[in-house]
């Protein structure tokens, strides 16, 4: 398999899947697409990951179901009550890209630390696999941000992967605690600088370095968030390109 050697990262705010007037089938976005075009390949091969839902069952069928009309192979990784592949280390690094779904950001992590995932992970990401994930799928590849793992209430998290040396904020847009809170733990240290999306926004990084943001919503921003060195933060809108339906 021929990978670019670029290592790349989307991390998206939201709006990965947009319910369609079905009853429970969802349909990938433009940002997935993005995604998926990042490998260079014809037919991409796809690992849907679903720690931070516990692995779900009924989540994992909805998000194969929307990518049934795709050129594109789908697998997925679980590890409750085992790993579902007899070599998870072998499964990761054979994807193109993995998408990592919301949840618990908290727990996601642990498990994988737990299971040797996290070491996977980079070792992929450094070899070309694209990552990238939604919420908790994007907090996971930076240093932290907020997240509601441990209760209704945002705290401020700050055990990441550290791929990313940067703060990140998800739903930007839609849950207004999360905006200040983010710009508060950037300002007193506790989290560093870093970048944030709104819904049906993704930040594209390639290697450390922010690229550019893209989204499927044209009302959709985000992010530069910066100390101003007396002990504020600045927070500059970065615009996203639109992606084409």
């Amino acid at each position: 398999m021929r990978r670019s050697g670029q290592s790349h990262i989307l991390a998206i705010g939201g709006g990965s899947f947009r319910q369609t007037r079905r009853l429970g089938v969802v349909e990938a976005s433009g940002l997935l697409r993005y995604a998926l075009d990042l490998t260079g390949q014809d037919r991409p091969k796809l690992g849907l990951v679903a720690t931070a839902m516990g692995d779900d069952a009924p989540w994992l069928l909805k998000m194969y179901g929307a990518f049934r009309s795709w050129d594109v192979e789908v697998s997925h990784l679980t590890v409750f009550p085992m790993p579902n592949v007899e070599d998870p280390r072998e499964w990761i690094l054979d994807q193109d890209v993995i998408y990592v779904s919301g949840g618990s950001v908290a727990n996601l992590v642990a498990l994988w630390r737990l299971h040797g995932l996290d070491e996977a992970f980079e070792e992929a990401w450094r070899s070309g696999v694209v990552l990238s994930g939604q919420s908790a799928g994007a907090l996971c590849w930076h240093v932290g941000g907020n997240t509601d793992s441990f209760g209704p209430d945002l705290r401020v998290w700050a055990e990441g992967l550290a791929f990313l040396p940067f703060s990140c904020g998800v739903h930007y847009n839609s849950e207004p605690q999360r905006r200040r809170l983010l710009q508060a733990s950037v300002a007193s240290g506790e989290l560093p600088e870093g970048y944030a999306a709104d819904e049906g926004v993704g930040l594209h990084y390639v290697g450390q370095e922010f690229i550019q943001a893209v989204t499927v919503d044209p009302a959709g921003s985000a992010y530069r968030l910066e100390r101003d060195g007396e002990g504020r933060v600045k927070e500059f809108r970065v615009e996203p390109r639109l992606l084409t339906p």
